[in-house]
């Protein structure tokens, strides 16, 4: 299933999936969806990738760069398994906060950084991407994974956290992209629009929000329209790695 076709959008809306919602309403929206799914996201996780999500993010946090001391952010880092690999990359000496927007999975990243073993060295802050509450040039490294396709405005945020890093300081970005192979599409499509919401009525009560999750996929920006996006925000050296096919894409980029 293709995103609808273009139609005229009406002024001061945002997608949510394939529906035009007010602006002002789109991160509630995204909110609801996880709160229903918080409990259940993991478990999901694994079970939509079958897998594969952890081989994504270890790629992610193997092209960190982080030294022990240091210092790292994860947005929209919800259930905290990026933040834990960061934490162990900067050691007890350094810091790393979780951001989430969404204060049930902010809740969940908590406890599994507890249930971890990481009690210091890691704070949890209820935050908006768009208007990170952080003073600039605060950290070495900046993650955000599967988190950018649902923020309203995702330029804001982008700025937002070129603002937050140090100069040397990288941005790492995975999300869900555009695939490259061929006869990849059609097989993908399938399984997100048939059954991966059946996969979230069945496990999490709640086929609507990975519905939701497959159409913001394909409503968000290629792998080469992102690049151009972190340019405009100011980071240089962008350059992105597909991953399966480029149904994953992680994107980098730098503020020097």
């Amino acid at each position: 299933m293709s995103a609808p076709a273009d139609k005229p959008v009406p002024a001061d809306t945002v997608d949510f999936g394939y529906e035009q919602v007010p602006a002002a309403l789109k991160a509630d929206r995204v909110r609801a969806v996880f709160d229903s799914v918080a409990g259940r996201y993991d478990v999901m996780n694994d079970l939509m990738s079958f897998g594969v999500h952890r081989l994504w993010k270890r790629f992610t946090l193997s092209q960190t760069g982080l030294r022990l001391g240091q210092c790292a952010l994860d947005v929209a880092g919800g259930t905290g398994d990026i933040t834990l690999g960061l934490a162990q990359q900067v050691g007890t000496t350094g810091r790393v906060v979780l951001s989430d927007i969404n204060a049930a999975m902010l809740e969940q990243g908590r406890d599994r950084l507890l249930d971890s073993g990481i009690a210091t060295g890691v704070d949890c802050v209820l935050a908006n991407a768009e208007r990170l509450p952080f003073k600039d040039q605060s950290f070495h490294c900046i993650t955000i994974g599967f988190g950018l396709r649902n923020v309203t405005d995702k330029n804001a945020a982008l700025r937002s956290m070129y603002r937050a890093l140090k100069p040397g300081g990288q941005l790492l970005i995975l999300e869900f992209s555009k695939p490259t192979v061929p006869l990849l599409k059609p097989i993908y499509d399938a399984y997100s629009f048939n059954i991966l919401p059946s996969l979230g009525r069945f496990i999490a009560n709640d086929a609507d929000s990975y519905k939701y999750l497959a159409e913001s996929i394909r409503m968000f920006p290629d792998q080469s329209t992102l690049q151009g996006m972190m340019e405009a925000a100011g980071f240089e050296g962008c350059r992105y790695h597909n991953l399966t096919g480029g149904i994953v894409a992680l994107h980098r980029g730098w503020r020097y």
